[in-house]
This record gives structure tokens, sequence and C-alpha cells, in this order.
């Protein structure tokens, strides 16, 4: 079944061109006759390489020397295809990928692990009694970034019997397969374990790098915490200097996505998986390959796991830290845009009270038309009222005007001069009361905004309670707030 699981695969698999190559390693008891060879590999070669004909023969070994252990690969370095690790795609030929993983004994399961994302590893047996094989699956690749797939993978195969692992290695240019080739061929007087190349791969992945880039995470949350809550604990040229929403929640999240970056918790699995690997090993290997330093490097091997657990917990715990504290500075600046679309509500509902208060202080315009109506309305009516017949103002002694006519403007005047002091003391006294209107609603405006500015605040500080938040800058009055934010984002200022 295995076997027609596989070549359905890969006859389903598009194939990429890339370059290929070969190192090969052999140990022999004598070690002057010890031989590495590292060269290009053409297609026309290599079926010859896969069964070790012409130019990749066996060489013929002095009388009484012996072939101790060895490495044969296939290698593509540096692969430029950007489908190289995607999905269903294989970089040989079709007729040769599967030539090359029958005749080096290779994982067959390989093939159907091509959508694998993230860190990887498998080892086991295969089924084979009379020729035992120990079989490692570890890959690492990722969806494409920037229009390219990135990773690298090996597949090996190490023989019981004869003690050669063979396999296949590809990566890309941003893996270090590269160095970790480089290195091999350094130890080459070790490849007799087949973990070897795994665990210098690992190596490599697990390098102070990660813990360099968890630093700098580190130190841009502390200048994020300076501009939210104002935490006082970096230098002054790390501060922002303009507090910007849109910047700050920017970098809170890029920030999180880099604290996540290598996570932990799958590196603990593989580490795991590692030392089942090498325990695998040690219950199959034959008494006469396990020499003293095979046993010496199996336990450094083991050794240097167990500090990868243990450096791995610890970053796990630190990387925990870093995510609680941005998760409270997330809801600090959450709480920070809450109080200012607050404030923005208060004050719309300010100026729609002023807008209201304002028209009705326009209909004093018409107060003004009645008020000239109330002017000339009194004369108008006393006129009317004195012209009636039941009046009679007779003119004597030739005179043309009555002597009485000082009765209207007596009654007139007083009667108009009555009205527009009444009118006058009444619109005094309600702008007296709008002023008063007016100062309330101010007071109860910033009353209001100053009240839940505080209680925002008070929210904000206790959510940071772990740490003295309470610093002001010099020469402020107590109370007063200064908030930072950056001139150029954190990634721009290279702090990791």
């Amino acid at each position: 079944m295995d076997d027609y699981l596989f070549e359905y695969h890969v006859k389903s698999c598009k194939q990429v061109e890339e370059k290929t190559s070969y190192i090969e390693i052999f140990n022999y008891s004598d070690s002057s006759e010890n031989s590495y060879e590292e060269h290009p590999l053409t297609l026309d070669e290599f079926e010859n390489f896969l069964s070790r004909r012409g130019a990749f023969s066996p060489p013929k070994l002095a009388e009484g020397v012996k072939l101790v252990n060895g490495m044969r690969l296939i290698v593509q370095k540096n692969v430029e295809h950007r489908d190289t690790f995607a999905p269903e795609v294989i970089s040989l030929p079709h007729d040769l990928y599967i030539s090359m993983a029958k005749k080096m004994r290779l994982p067959l399961k390989a093939i159907e692990g091509s959508a694998l994302v993230g860190p990887f590893f498998w080892c086991a047996y295969d089924q084979d009694e009379e020729d035992p094989h120990l079989q490692i699956i570890f890959r690492k690749s990722d969806v494409r970034k920037k229009g390219k797939t990135r990773g690298w993978e090996i597949m090996l195969s190490y023989s019981f019997r004869d003690g050669i692992t063979t396999g296949f290695v590809k990566g890309t240019e941003s893996s270090d397969i590269v160095k970790s080739l480089a290195h091999l061929t350094d130890c080459r007087s070790d490849v007799g374990h087949p973990l070897l190349l795994p665990m210098i791969i690992l190596t490599h992945d697990l390098s102070a790098k990660g813990d360099i880039r968890q630093r700098g995470n580190r130190e841009w949350l502390r200048s994020l915490e300076n501009a939210i809550t104002m935490r006082d604990e970096i230098d002054e040229h790390e501060a922002y200097t303009i507090f910007d929403v849109d910047t700050i929640n920017r970098d809170l999240v890029e920030c999180n996505s880099q604290v996540l970056w290598k996570r932990p918790q799958a590196y603990q699995v593989i580490v795991s998986e590692f030392k089942a690997a090498l325990t695998k090993y040690r219950d199959r290997v034959r008494d006469e390959r396990d020499s003293e330093k095979m046993k010496a490097l199996n336990a450094s091997m083991e050794g240097r796991l167990e500090f990868y657990r243990i450096k791995l917990t610890g970053m796990e715990h630190y990387i925990h830290t870093t995510l609680e504290r941005l998760h409270i500075q997330r809801q600090a600046l959450y709480n920070i845009m809450t109080q200012r679309e607050s404030k923005l509500n208060l004050e719309m509902a300010a100026q729609q009270r002023r807008l209201a208060h304002a028209s009705k202080r326009d209909s004093t315009a018409m107060k003004t038309l009645s008020l000239l109506g109330a002017v000339f309305l009194p004369g108008t009516f006393l006129s009317s009222i004195f012209s009636m017949t039941f009046f009679n103002f007779d003119v004597g002694d030739g005179k043309e005007v009555s002597s009485d006519l000082w009765i209207y403007f007596a009654v007139t005047i007083p009667l108009t001069l009555a009205i527009v002091l009444s009118w006058w003391a009444l619109d005094h006294y309600r702008e007296k009361q709008y002023a008063a209107e007016d100062q309330d609603i101010e007071k109860g405006i910033e009353k209001m905004e100053t009240d839940i500015l505080a209680i925002m605040r008070k929210k904000t500080m206790n959510k940071a309670s772990t740490w003295n938040s309470g610093s002001r800058s010099p020469g402020l009055p107590k109370g007063s707030t200064v908030f930072f934010a950056p001139g150029s984002l954190p990634m721009e200022k290279k702090h990791m």
C-alpha cells in the first residue's frame, strides 16, 4: 500500500527545476582512506549515483581496511523557484524522484507531508527485518511571503547493517541549510550517527537569533508601555514623542506578531521527538558500530536536547509575560480611545445644547417686533378711543387745539413707558437666567468629562498595577498627564 500511495502522490505533484549536487562522505578503519566529495549532479548521472555505478562506484580498499560509516546525500541548496515548497510540488523529475526514494530507502510518507507548515520531525523503523533502516523526516516550510515559499527539508535513511546514511536535502536561501552542510563536512568523522545532520539543523534553528529577537520585542514593549501608561523604564531617546493612536495601535499589533515568532511549544515537541529518535537508534545499533565515540556523541546529543528543553521552557515563560503585558497595553489603549470618543460625544452634546439655546435667543428678534408694536399700539388704541363720539373736546375762543389734549398724552406716554419698562425688565431677567444656564451647562460638561476621564484612567492604571506607573515628568504640576508617541516605527529604529 505504501508503494502505491507514494507513486500516486508523486505523479500528482507538479515538478519544478532546481540545481542539484551530491555529497559523499566515507570513513574507514584506516583514517587515511577517508573521503569527502561534493560536486554538481546532472540528471544523466543521477541513476549512476543512486546505484553507485561508473564514477560513483565504491573504491577498492586495501587489504584489512573496512568501511566504518558514511553518508550519501542528494542536495539542492539555495533553491529559487517560487513554488519549491508549495503543496504537491517536487524539484526532481517524477521518475528520478521515485527511483531516489526507493533505492535510497527514504521514507515514502514524506511526499504526503508536502503541505506541512512549521517545524516537523518524524522518525521510525522501516519494515525490513533483514536490512533494517531508521528513517527520518525533518522539515520546516512556510506559506508564501513576498511571492515565495520558504523552508528546508531533509529525508534520511540510516542502514544499521552498513552504517551508511542516505538522504535528500533541500532548502531555500533563507534557511540554514548551507551553513548546516558546511558544519556537517567539518564534523564528517561523526557521520556514523544518523541524527548528526538533523541535530546541526536544529542547533541553527534554535540559535541565539530567537533570544535576541525576544529581547528586542521586550524593549519595544517598554517603549509602548511608556507611551500608553507612562511606565518609566526606558531611555529618553527611546520614548515616543507624539501620541498617535494609529501608530501606537499598529506597533502593538506588529510587536505581538514578532513575539509569536518561533513558538517554543512547537519546538518542545520537536525536542521530545528527537529524544525518541535517539532511543530508537540506541536500541538497534550494532555493537561493532556502537563505538565509544558514538556513545559519547549520542550522550552529547541527549545533553544538548535537555539544554534546549530547558531553554525553550524559559523562553515560553518569557514570551507569555510579554504577551500578557501587550494585552494590558492594548486594553489601556482601548480605554484611552474610549475616553477620546466619550469626550467627543460630550463636546457634540454640548454644542447641540448651545445651538438649542442660541435658537432660543434668536427668538428675541420677534420680541423686538413685538416691542415696536407695543410702543405704537397704546397711542393708536387711545387715538381710536378718544376719536369716538363718546368724548367731546370742544375748541373755544378761536383755539384750534382743545385744551384737554393733554389728557391724551398724559395717558398714552405713561402707559407706553410702563409697557416698555415691563418688557425690558422681563427680558433682562430672562438674559440672566440664560447666562446662568450657560454657566451650568459648561460646568456640567467639564465635570462630566473630568469624572469620566478620571474613572477611565483609574481603570487603565489598575490594569497595569504590577508596576509603579505613577511617575510624572519633572516640572509639571501634580495630576498633569503627558503622552508620548513614536517619531518613527520601532521596527525602523531596529530595536530588534
